[in-house]
């Protein structure tokens, strides 16, 4: 049950970001999917880095989610491939 609940914390988190970052992203759901997940990866670390030993919630997941997007778009921006 753990494994379905943070698919959906993923999937919700990566939509919050796609809406929060202007801009268009040529992925569908299954990479929003990807995107919220290791944004919410990425929120845990950094929580962890500030000294929070809980867990980072749907904010920190969508922050993670936020970061992981604004790091994708400049690397393919370099690669000349998506064109934002």
């Amino acid at each position: 049950m753990a494994i379905i609940g943070f698919l959906l914390l993923g999937l919700i988190a990566g939509a919050i970001a796609r809406l929060l970052v202007p801009g268009r992203d040529p992925m569908g759901w299954l990479g929003t999917l990807v995107l919220g997940c290791v944004g919410a990866l990425v929120g845990g670390f950094l929580a962890r880095a500030l000294g929070d030993s809980d867990g980072v919630g749907l904010i920190g997941s969508v922050i993670g989610a936020v970061v992981v997007l604004l790091v994708y778009r400049a690397v393919a921006r370099d690669r000349g491939g998506v064109r934002v």
